[in-house]
């Protein structure tokens, strides 16, 4: 069966988009345009007449000796707006559900790094708390979906630490790096300009990163089959093994 030009068109746009960086049970996802640069403009401007916190009054007290950064007030009457529209955008991104399969994304924050604000080595909290119902969570996938360009600070480089070494990301506008909410990192001190950026964590369907790092590379197989030799009864069989694994794993 021919595949319809949309789905053409969608396979394209992964061949030519995404990248990620598996090991082990590690995988460092760059998802491109997550937001709009109409979005990313419209969410700066809300955030630029909004109250701005200390962020060191949400982190532990292990992390508070680190943090130095600022917040978007959660009580700021734009605040549940602007975190909805962050959950929206990502619920509608095929390669970001295909890596994190959300089970429950929680309300996205944002901060802002300038003159030489940073956030030292820490590891997210295992637990969270989802404001709009107190239910406490477990999250497994953290994500940052940067709202500034890399030309307009110094710095501010968000480095994820593994057994194989640092990966530095600084990405444009609008897109987003998914991690393990298990890894190790920081945001260095931006020297000059302003880093504004959301974060957020998730609960994935599929607790176990490894299986959930195999369901995603058989997803991407998948599709750049579909697009190479269409629905061929293989590639029908191939796809209900994903769904299968999905379920035994879920």
């Amino acid at each position: 069966m021919p595949v319809s030009k949309c789905w053409r068109a969608f396979l394209l746009w992964v061949k030519l988009n995404f990248e990620w960086i598996l090991q082990d049970t590690l995988m460092l996802l760059h998802v491109p345009e997550i937001l709009t640069k109409s979005q990313v403009a419209t969410i700066r401007h809300t955030l630029g007449s909004g109250s701005w916190v200390d962020g060191a009054s949400t982190a532990g007290p292990l992390a508070a000796e680190s943090k130095r950064n600022l917040q978007f007030s959660t009580e700021s009457t734009d605040y549940a707006a602007l975190s909805q529209s962050i959950i929206s955008a990502l619920e509608k991104h095929p390669l970001f559900v295909s890596a994190a399969l959300p089970k429950r994304i929680l309300p996205p924050m944002f901060n802002r790094y300038a003159g030489g604000q940073t956030y030292g080595n820490h590891i997210d909290n295992a637990v969270q708390t989802d404001r709009r119902d107190g239910e406490r969570v477990l999250t497994d996938i953290s994500v940052t979906v940067f709202l500034s360009e890399p030309e307009d600070y110094e710095g501010g480089e968000l480095i994820v630490e593994d057994t194989y070494g640092s990966h530095e990301v600084k990405l444009p506008a609008g897109d987003a790096i998914v991690y393990p909410s298990s890894s190790l990192h920081r945001v260095e001190p931006v020297t000059s300009g302003e880093r504004v950026a959301s974060f957020l964590w998730v609960q994935s369907l599929v607790r176990d990163a490894w299986h959930r790092n195999m369901l995603f590379n058989l997803d991407m197989t998948l599709m750049k089959l579909r697009g190479q030799i269409g629905n061929t009864e293989e590639i029908v069989a191939l796809t209900g093994h994903y769904h299968n694994l999905l379920r035994q794993w879920g």
